[in-house]
């Protein structure tokens, strides 16, 4: 398999054509530069190779503690972590769960602390609601699907190199 070393560097080459692809569907330098940063968060930070010690985890710093029970819970190299459907999907609605509950937990231990009332758990959809309304302000109606998109090549980037490399490897298909 490629190294971290190797995965990294094309990302970063990839990025560009990336952007380019991106300015020649969209027109908008906007929305491609929203793009080109998708698929370098996507290939550098959110990677398949999250569930394991590697570069793409240690980059998280204190925070990759929450990839912990990911890391815990997928085989490296299976379909849920490295899938081209299914991986970065997961990693996203996977991080967006984590990212509520701690949210929950610190409302919940801020509003014990203060004796405030602590939001009803409906709450939740209509901050993340509100959110949406917030990035579509920043990133435009069609910044988050751009993200998106650059954050799911990034990540079969990736994916297609672990492929390619197992193809020279051993001359068979698959991870």
């Amino acid at each position: 398999m490629p190294s971290g070393k190797t995965h990294d560097a094309i990302t970063l080459i990839l990025s560009a054509p990336v952007f380019g692809v991106a300015y020649l569907a969209s027109g908008s330098i906007w929305l491609s530069t929203v793009a080109a940063v998708g698929f370098l968060f996507g290939g550098l930070m959110f990677g398949p190779d999250l569930d394991t010690t590697s570069k793409q985890y240690s980059r998280w710093r204190f925070l990759k503690l929450l990839w912990f029970p990911y890391r815990t819970f997928f085989r490296h190299r299976s379909r849920w972590s490295h899938g081209l459907i299914f991986g970065t999907f997961l990693r996203v609605v996977y991080f967006m769960g984590v990212a509520t509950c701690i949210a929950f937990l610190s409302m919940y231990a801020y509003t014990t602390l203060t004796g405030g009332k602590l939001p009803d758990i409906w709450e939740f959809p209509r901050v993340w609601g509100s959110l949406r309304q917030q990035s579509d302000l920043i990133l435009g109606s069609y910044g988050l699907p751009g993200l998106a998109i650059g954050m799911w090549l990034g990540a079969a980037s990736h994916t297609f190199t672990d492929l390619a490399g197992s193809y020279v490897k051993t001359g068979k298909r698959g991870l």
